[in-house]
């Protein structure tokens, strides 16, 4: 195979996502591993300009039969490298996938894995590819920054709003968020969203099942197929064998059960715009959920949508710290009289804490905002 093929390839497959990759020897190696050199040749070829094509465009920038083109697209959405679907006018669109969020590495993990050596090797590559992200980032650390702040949000929190008693927690308004008018809110309880769509996939977690194949499974032991797509790209991860097509009914058990496991529900928007419909649901936890890794690890920030910010009645908290062991992104702490205080810039307003807090000492804040948190500096 040739190596400059490859080379050109993961260029165009890096530049179609929203985070920088360094193209080195491991992305290669993965690369060469997962993708045959024909289907390499037909990404050169057709995605150098444009990162969504219809067939009319393919045809033209390829050169070949669209007989050919479907094998190719085919071929590279089964291996998750493609998405395809139709326009509100519809066209065929085929789509160009990045190497994460949403792309090659979460596809290549949504199906049920079998532990062939083969996915073991894989999966030891995209760590050690994650490590040279890391390295590089913290090389250039300073200059990253500013690059990291243009990122729009990678996903929104859907908060939990019961207790472990079943009762609502209480929603109070903080002054100091103010919600723009302008703002365009979108569904805040978890049954909205499942309300309004007909077509819901479920596939396996690929954060978990990446931890599984590397040896690391899941510290709270939480569920593997609980990760939801809806609308076109549950069409999509159906037709490709990623997923199942399930009901509401079931959908709302498989949530309610991540609930209970301490799970975090994150949506995702197309190119994180949260005006736009979901397109899934993944259901988090602090061990294994790979934005929350990449952050804490010093490889990217954490950048994500809310509507909610946890506080706490420090008359009722008598300093447990079960929301410290809780909270997904180590927010809370005890202070220095016992109480649980959280970190107001790091909070994602999960809900996580209120659910479990045995006290019904948690409350939500309402309001709009981002939470942007840099990756740690590791080096001076």
């Amino acid at each position: 195979m040739s190596e400059e093929k490859f080379k050109k390839a993961a260029r165009l497959i890096v530049k179609s996502g929203m985070l920088p990759f360094p193209v080195t020897d491991t992305l290669l190696e993965i690369m060469m591993l997962l993708y045959e050199e024909e289907e390499i040749d037909f990404i050169n070829k057709t995605y150098r300009r444009k990162v969504s094509q219809t067939m009319e465009q393919l045809i033209k920038s390829s050169k070949m039969s669209e007989e050919e083109i479907l094998k190719n697209v085919n071929s590279l959405a089964k291996k998750g490298a493609l998405f395809i679907s139709k326009s509100s006018t519809g066209l065929m669109i085929y789509r160009l996938l990045p190497l994460i969020m949403v792309g090659i590495f979460e596809y290549t993990y949504m199906k049920k894995i079998q532990y062939t050596e083969e996915e073991k090797n894989i999966a030891v590559l995209f760590k050690k590819l994650f490590e040279e992200v890391r390295d590089t980032i913290q090389d250039k650390y300073d200059m990253m920054i500013p690059m990291f702040k243009q990122i729009p949000p990678v996903d929104r929190t859907i908060p939990i709003f019961k207790n472990t008693e079943g009762d609502e927690i209480s929603i109070d308004i903080n002054e100091e968020i103010e919600v723009s008018p302008e703002s365009i809110l979108p569904s805040q309880k978890i049954e909205e969203i499942i309300d309004k769509f007909d077509d819901i996939a479920v596939g396996h977690c690929f954060c978990r099942h990446h931890k599984d194949l590397l040896g690391e499974s899941c510290k709270i032991g939480a569920s593997r197929e609980n990760c939801l797509t809806f609308g076109k790209s549950a069409r999509f991860t159906v037709e490709q064998g990623f997923a199942r097509m399930i009901s509401k009914e079931e959908a709302l058990k498989i949530l309610k059960e991540a609930e209970e496991q301490g799970l975090v529900h994150k949506a995702y928007h197309p190119f994180g715009n949260v005006s736009k419909d979901e397109t899934s649901v993944c259901n988090c936890c602090k061990d294994c959920c790979g934005t929350f890794e990449l952050w804490k690890n010093g490889v990217l920030p954490m950048v994500n949508a809310t509507n909610y910010l946890a506080k706490t009645d420090e008359d009722l908290c008598v300093g447990c710290g079960t929301c410290v062991e809780k909270c997904p992104v180590d927010a809370i702490e005890l202070n220095d009289d016992g109480k649980a205080e959280r970190n107001e810039n790091w909070c994602i307003g999960c809900g996580i804490c209120a659910h479990f807090c045995p006290e019904g000492a948690i409350s939500l804040l309402e309001g709009q905002r981002t939470v942007f948190v840099p990756p740690p500096k590791l080096r001076n």
